[in-house]
Formats: structure tokens, C-alpha cells, sequence
């Protein structure tokens, strides 16, 4: 006995197609409220990927006669940016003769012997090898202390957060681009009936393959200032020369490359004339492409840079895969294909979007692994943070993921593609905000970076300057951490010319927690200059007193409150 289902009448293909395309800026704007969401957050300081482990002088250090070269040695390679690295005499002007020798993570830079006693300012901006800027200074003096020299040569400002949010933007302009490009079209080409007109999809394809092209060139023009601490516009010759004839260049031009050859196959593909060797090319092309976004970024200067590359192509290749499916049977596939196709379609798609979500999981981890380095860096740096929630983000996707696939495995997405479009957008909908914490991630210092510039003690440095009726007293505690640090003592008077003192007294308490004053044993260097060691056991903020006799009678006592963590 035959059994006669009622079907729904199906709308006609063009018209399915219209509506389909008429929702696709709906989905692009989903994209860039993904966006915002993500890149709104507050803003950062620069993000150096690579630090300062040593310098020759050494910061506050005072030299009986003057060096014939500064030598700066940093945590990882880092390159050249035209006229940033500066070393600044005590009268304000440039002492520096030539430009700096770089070899890897080695900076050289020739002193002019000009004999001037004083404070020394050195100032340097450079590009480590994930090419993140890496700014910075110090001071030593020669003979004995003065005030830090300033001037019209010496580099000031900070980056410029235009450029800095733009930078981010276009990263995630980038992904957003991959993710309507690579998805879209391994789709069409093996999942897509032939029956369907494949008018909507192309325009999801060119969509992707203009914002993957916007993001390259834009990508190129603001690693011109992001690199030179400028403003959006400001680009030069030798500036994009600079860029260009970097990895980071380098990798950016094949990418344009293979776009273009790309965008030959594509046309043919998007008509449904495409052979198999064409495809095989184009997945060759495809990936090839991939593999320029790690090669400019934070994986080719990890500790196993080819691990890192290859674990972020994956990354990058599942996470387009993926989303971009979802694109496709959001925006088509459930709204145009009938009961028959999707029965055919959805459990291969099953399949392989388990695949890529088992990929992306695996590589996420190793990649998270490399650079947090940690369990205390995942929770105490700003990247492990975002590691965090991007975990707890994707723990949310996953969960609706499985959900779109039990109804895929039970047989009814077919019959009830409502409920599974429903889903697969919420799916999509979270994603694009775990996209945009991936847009913000690339522009973060990895974990293992940060934890190291912590240890380095860059960031817990104190330096102040106190007042009494009789002098100025600057005070120097390095690195204000629990543990050894070394004090350093100038003294001058009121015109700020170095003071010579007859005696040096010191002691520390940290009245918080009951603990009484410890003396600071405090060895003179010059007239006006004494250091001295002392070992601070606990977190808090340590009250230093010092006592400066600058005569018989005349002395005067200052008090320097130092937060110690």
C-alpha cells in the first residue's frame, strides 16, 4: 500500500535566491557587530612582542669615562626601523654617530666621544619578529648624574590608536574574508546541487575574496605607521620600502599573488566548469594562501616557529571551513534545497564540520600551549585572559554544535530545516565574537612574552623624584618585587646641579603589615650619588626614608613610598 505525503510547494529557484541574497548584508552585518563587540575593549599599551633582557651600559648605571658604543640585547630577533634608535647627551642633543649594527637580537650603536659629563637618554623603537614594535629607554650618566636630557630628538609619543585599532579591524576584516571564502567554496564544489543556481554563493565568494584583499593592502599600508609610531597617513617611500622588504611584506605580496591566481580559478568554478585538477589547484593555491597569515605573525617567532606555523594554518583552515559551511547552509542550503538534498547533504556536512571543529580544538591547544608557556601566565597576562574566554566562548558553540548535529544524526533536520537554521545561527552568531577575540589575540603579547618582561623586572621599576627644603632627592628601587632589589640615590639642589652629600642614611618598614624599619646599608659612588642592596620579603607598599646630611648641621629626611608586588 502506497503511503502519499502532502509537500509543501517550494518557492521558485530565482526567487529562493533573491531571498537568500537580499539577507546576505544581514550576515555581514552580524560580522562587523562581532566586531565591535571584540575590538571595543579597552584599549592596551603597545603590544611589544620581544624585550629588552640586557643592555651595555646598564640602565642607571654611572661610568667614569664615557662608552664608544651602546650594545642593547633583546629576548628574540628584531630589525631596523629607520632612525628610531637614538642615544641623547645630556644637553639634549643626539650623541649617536651612524646608524645602529643590528645582528638578530644584538643592537649596536657607535657613541660620539664628546667628553660631556651628565645623564645619557637611550631611545630605541624596533620591530621584533612577530613585526610588533618594541619601544623603549634608559639612562646611564658619565662621571655623575644630572637631569634626564630631553629634546626634539627625543621619541615621545606613544602609538597612534588609530592606527592600533585599525590594525586589529583589518585583521579581523582578514578573517571574516576567509571565512566567506574558503567555506563557501569547498562547499559549491562538492556539496552544491546541481539544480541550484549558484548566484548567491558567487556573491558570497567575491564578498570574501575583496575583504581578504582590502584586509592585504590595508594590513600593508598601516604596518607603515604601527611600525613607526606615525598617524594613519603618515606613509612614505622608505617607510613601505621598510615594510615591504620585510617577512611581514614578503608574505603580504604572495598573498596578493596567489588572490590573483585564485580569483582565475574561481570563475570557472562559480559556472560549474571547473575539472578535478582545477580544484586540486585551487585547494593547492588555497592553502598555500593560508599560510602567509602565520609566517607574519606571532608563530614564526614562537620556540618552535615551524610547529607554530603549521598548527596555525590548521587553525586558521578549520576555523574557515567551519564557519564558512555555516554561512553557506544558513544563507542557502537550508532555505533552498529540498527534503531529498538535504538528506544527502547535511550528513556529509555533519561529518566534516566534526572534523574541523576536532582540528581546531587540537590546534587551538597546542598553539595556546606554545604561547602561554604557563598555568600562572593563562590567568595573570592579558593574553591568557582572552585565551580564557575565547575557551568559554567556544565551549558555547561547541554546545549548540551538538545540538545541530543530533538532529542531523536522527534524520529530522531534513524535515524540519527551521529548527536547524535556528541553530546554526546561534552558532554562527557566537563565533563571530570568538572571531573578533582572535582578531584582538594576534594583536596581544603572548603570554610567555609577558611573563618574561616581568621577570626581566621592566614593568615593576620605581623611579621618583623628592623634595625637601634642601635638596632634590631621586630615587631609584629596582625591580620594586618581592625579593633582592638595588636602590640608587642622586641628589641635587635646587637647580638641579648634583649636591655632594656627607652622609647617607636609609631604612625601609612596611607599616601595613607591622613589619619595623630595616636599615638600607648605602654605599657612596660620587659626591652625589649612593646605592645600596636591600632584600624585601614581602607584597606592599614599603615606606623608604632617607637622610641626607649635606653639612654639619644641614640634613633633611624624605620618604619614598614604594608599591612592591
Amino acid at each position: 500500500m502506497a503511503v502519499m505525503t502532502r509537500r509543501l510547494p517550494l518557492a521558485p529557484p530565482r526567487t529562493r535566491a533573491r531571498s537568500a541574497a537580499s539577507r546576505l548584508p544581514l550576515y555581514l552585518l552580524a560580522l562587523i557587530a562581532g566586531a565591535l563587540a571584540t575590538l571595543a575593549l579597552p584599549a592596551a599599551p603597545a603590544s611589544a612582542h620581544a624585550v629588552l633582557a640586557s643592555s651595555n651600559p646598564s640602565g642607571n648605571a654611572v661610568l667614569q669615562a664615557a662608552p664608544v658604543e651602546v650594545v642593547l640585547t633583546f629576548t628574540e630577533s628584531v630589525r631596523k626601523v629607520p632612525d628610531r634608535v637614538r642615544v641623547i647627551g645630556p644637553d639634549g642633543k643626539r650623541v649617536d654617530q651612524g646608524d645602529a649594527r643590528f645582528d638578530g637580537a644584538v643592537v649596536t650603536i657607535p657613541v660620539e666621544q664628546t667628553g660631556a659629563q651628565g645623564t645619557y637618554l637611550v631611545s630605541y623603537r624596533v620591530i621584533s619578529a612577530d613585526s610588533h614594535p618594541v619601544s623603549g629607554g634608559f639612562t646611564y650618566s658619565v662621571g655623575a648624574p644630572s637631569t634626564t636630557p630631553s629634546g626634539d630628538a627625543v621619541d615621545e609619543e606613544g602609538d597612534d590608536p588609530v592606527v592600533a585599532t585599525g590594525t586589529k579591524v583589518v585583521r579581523y576584516i582578514g578573517y571574516a574574508g576567509l571565512v566567506l571564502l574558503v567555506g563557501p567554496v569547498l562547499v559549491i564544489s562538492l556539496l552544491w546541487p546541481a539544480r541550484l543556481s549558484r548566484s548567491g554563493p558567487a556573491g558570497v565568494i567575491w564578498t570574501g575574496m575583496g575583504l581578504v584583499t582590502l584586509a592585504t593592502l590595508a594590513g600593508i599600508w598601516l604596518q607603515v605607521p604601527y611600525t613607526t609610531g606615525g598617524g594613519l597617513f603618515d606613509v612614505d617611500g622608505s617607510g613601505l620600502r621598510n615594510v615591504l622588504s620585510s617577512t611581514y611584506g614578503t608574505a603580504h605580496l604572495i598573498r596578493l599573488g596567489l588572490i590573483v591566481a585564485i580569483a582565475l580559478l574561481l570563475r570557472p568554478l562559480l559556472r560549474g566548469e571547473t575539472g578535478r585538477v582545477d580544484q586540486i589547484l585551487l585547494a593547492v593555491l588555497g592553502g598555500a594562501a593560508i599560510f602567509t597569515w602565520p609566517v607574519a605573525g606571532h608563530p614564526a617567532a614562537s620556540p618552535v616557529a615551524a610547529v607554530s606555523v603549521v598548527v596555525d594554518a590548521v587553525h586558521l583552515t578549520s576555523m574557515a571551513v567551519w564557519l564558512g559551511g555555516l554561512v553557506m547552509l544558513i544563507a542557502f542550503l537550508l532555505r533552498q534545497a529540498n527534503t531529498r538534498e538535504l538528506g544527502a547533504i547535511l550528513p556529509i556536512w555533519s561529518r566534516w564540520a566534526a572534523l574541523a571543529v576536532g582540528a581546531l580544538v587540537l590546534a587551538g591547544t597546542v598553539q595556546a600551549l606554545i604561547e602561554v608557556g604557563t598555568p600562572g601566565a593563562l590567568v595573570s597576562t592579558t593574553y591568557g585572559q582572552l585565551i580564557i574566554a575565547k575557551v568559554v566562548l567556544f565551549g558555547a558553540v561547541i554546545a549548540v554544535a551538538s545540538y545541530s548535529r543530533r538532529l542531523v544524526l536522527r534524520g529530522l533536520a531534513p524535515q524540519e530545516p527551521r529548527r536547524l537554521r535556528r541553530a546554526v545561527g546561534v552558532e554562527l552568531g557566537i563565533t563571530v565574537v570568538v572571531l573578533g577575540l582572535a582578531a584582538v589575540l594576534v594583536q596581544t603579547t603572548p603570554a610567555r612574552t609577558a611573563a618574561a618582561n616581568e621577570e626581566l623586572g621592566g614593568p615593576g621599576y620605581y623611579t621618583a623624584t623628592l623634595d625637601s627644603n634642601l635638596f632634590k632627592l631621586q630615587v631609584d628601587v629596582d625591580p620594586a618585587r618581592k625579593g633582592n632589589n638595588s636602590v640608587h640615590l642622586y641628589a641635587y639642589d635646587k637647580d638641579n646641579k648634583p649636591l655632594p652629600v656627607v652622609e647617607w642614611t636609609g631604612a625601609a618598614a612596611l607599616p601595613a603589615n607591622d613589619v619595623a624599619p630595616v636599615d638600607i646599608p648605602l654605599l657612596p659612588l660620587t659626591p652625589n650619588h649612593a646605592t645600596g642592596e636591600i632584600t624585601l620579603p614581602l607584597e606592599g607598599d614599603w615606606e623608604l626614608r632617607f637622610t641626607v646630611r649635606i653639612s654639619e648641621i644641614d640634613q633633611a629626611t624624605v620618604t619614598a613610598t614604594v608599591p612592591v608586588k
